[in-house]
């Protein structure tokens, strides 16, 4: 009778171990925010895809993705 007693205790120290870390685990996020410097961002500048690709030709960069989607077509891909 007397061991039923310690099961329950042991559940919630194991209970309460856990909730400890989980809530440790959520208090120690790195902040992600970026860096500013007089008011502007200090970082790297992030290119578009058509400027760093096709060397800003924008019709280019459309044209290649229309070529893309046309190829990955199933209905198009297959013979009637």
């Amino acid at each position: 009778m007397s061991g039923l007693t310690f099961v329950p205790v042991k559940m919630i120290r194991l209970a309460a171990i856990v909730g400890l870390a989980l809530h440790l685990v959520g208090c120690l996020e790195v902040e992600q925010h970026p860096h500013w410097k007089n008011g502007q961002y200090d970082g790297k500048p992030d290119n578009l895809a058509p400027q760093t690709h096709f060397h800003g030709d924008r019709l280019a960069w459309y044209a290649a993705l229309a070529n893309r989607n046309h190829l990955q077509n199933e209905y198009e891909r297959t013979v009637p």
